[in-house]
């Protein structure tokens, strides 16, 4: 097999991979699509359960470059979303507890579909590597359009007392400028 034929496959690209099918691989989909219920459904309480003290969550910038800087199109030092438990926590509170969200009051119609989960071993046996892509579809008052937001998220997920736990995500963007009026929900 030539080595074009491995890295497609993913024998050189995911040495760690976990099969889709297994055990773990089930379970962290069927978190993920509980996740994605929870965050439709404006369950940002209970959704705050699922994060670690630690997290680490983060929507970088995407600019366009050319194909030989493409390395270059994901802009880390500037970001849409930079948040720790403490920040995603103040989000939680001013959506659950405050009349100031105005953002999100009323609140906006969303449907997340969440699909091609990798799921990746990491050198500690509590934490898995997961990759996933995702569309957002948003609907905001009596708007006819529909906003659409499509990524791919980069989760680090932790077991705790049986539990998977959200310990960083970082989300790219597919686009340079969202076509939203705001960013004032999860991804």
């Amino acid at each position: 097999m030539s080595d074009t034929k491995k890295e497609i496959t993913g024998t050189l690209v995911r040495p760690n991979k976990i099969p889709v099918g297994s055990e773990i691989h089930n379970r962290i989909t069927e978190t993920l699509y509980e996740e994605a219920l929870m965050l439709d459904n404006m369950l940002v309480l209970e959704w705050s359960y699922f994060v670690t003290k630690d997290i680490s969550y983060t929507v970088p910038l995407r600019a366009t470059r050319l194909l030989e800087e493409s390395d270059k199109s994901i802009v880390r030092s500037m970001m849409h979303m930079d948040e720790d438990y403490n920040s995603l926590m103040m989000r939680v509170g001013r959506l659950t507890r405050t009349k100031s969200a105005f953002a999100e009051d009323p609140p906006s119609r969303t449907r997340r579909l969440i699909t091609n989960i990798l799921v990746d071993s990491t050198n500690k046996p509590d934490e898995f590597a997961v990759t996933s892509y995702g569309i957002l579809t948003r609907n905001r008052y009596e708007e006819h359009n529909t906003q659409v937001v499509s990524f791919v998220r980069h989760d680090i997920l932790r077991e705790i007392d049986g539990e998977l736990k959200l310990a960083k995500r970082e989300i790219i963007v597919d686009f340079a400028v969202l076509g939203t009026q705001n960013l004032a929900i999860f991804l």
